[in-house]
């Protein structure tokens, strides 16, 4: 009889705790799964989103390829608009800018490229674009812009690109040593997998001007002698007299 009445005041302890708390329950679980086919959604959405974007860009390679400047503006616009976050947006304006170097539209595609840097972070098509920027300013004839922008990013994987370009806009400065110094630096790029043409390198060092030895000062033997007022050895003169 006391374990049968034990039983029922179990059930009732469950059946007060169920009133009370159920609702909670039922509700977390319904939060839960809607949460579940909301991250599910989203990532079906983002993953519709990149495959349109792939198609865009394969559309701008053809026709980046074929060299039609106006349709390739034209998809490229659509791409960065519609899908300005993507990786492919970023490889665009890579495609866009060398498109435009092509055409000798040298402004244009250092345009393309300051949006990439804006856009991209420490992405690594902006690691690439920085360095291609840098080389368009020194096209350009603006050196220190394109050492400025160099500046600092030593430790990424394209730091001998950036070592000997930034040697390139020393040397365009006249600053020889420090050309070197970068130049050396884009030398220490791994021999087994080189980022940079070692040989080329090697040869841009070879071209700098040798720094000139400081010349030495003259020893007191080699200082001339002051030949106004200069008297004559006693000795001579006693031999003149003889």
């Amino acid at each position: 009889m006391d374990e049968l009445l034990s039983e029922k005041e179990q059930i009732e302890a469950i059946r007060g705790w169920w009133r009370e708390n159920g609702r909670y329950i039922i509700s977390g679980i319904v939060i839960g799964v809607g949460l579940l086919l909301g991250w599910n959604y989203w990532n079906s959405q983002k993953a519709e989103s990149a495959l349109q974007a792939s198609r865009v860009y394969e559309s701008l390679v053809s026709e980046v390829a074929e060299g039609n400047t106006e349709a390739a503006r034209t998809i490229a616009a659509d791409l960065y608009e519609k899908y300005g976050s993507t990786v492919y947006a970023r490889q665009a304006r890579l495609a866009m800018a060398k498109l435009f170097m092509d055409k000798g539209r040298d402004e244009d595609a250092a345009n393309e490229l300051k949006a990439l840097l804006r856009a991209g972070g420490d992405s690594e098509a902006a690691l690439v674009g920085r360095v291609r920027l840098a080389r368009i300013l020194l096209y350009q004839d603006k050196p220190q812009e394109a050492a400025d922008l160099l500046q600092g990013y030593g430790d990424t994987a394209f730091a001998a690109r950036y070592s000997e370009t930034l040697g390139d806009a020393y040397v365009a400065l006249g600053r020889s040593d420090d050309a070197r110094d970068a130049y050396t630096l884009a030398l220490a790029d791994n021999p087994n997998a080189p980022t940079v043409n070692r040989t080329l390198v090697q040869m841009k060092i070879n071209d700098l001007p040798r720094a000139e030895a400081s010349a030495a000062p003259e020893s007191p033997a080699d200082a001339p002698t002051e030949e106004t007022g200069q008297q004559e050895d006693p000795a001579t003169e006693d031999e003149a007299g003889e």
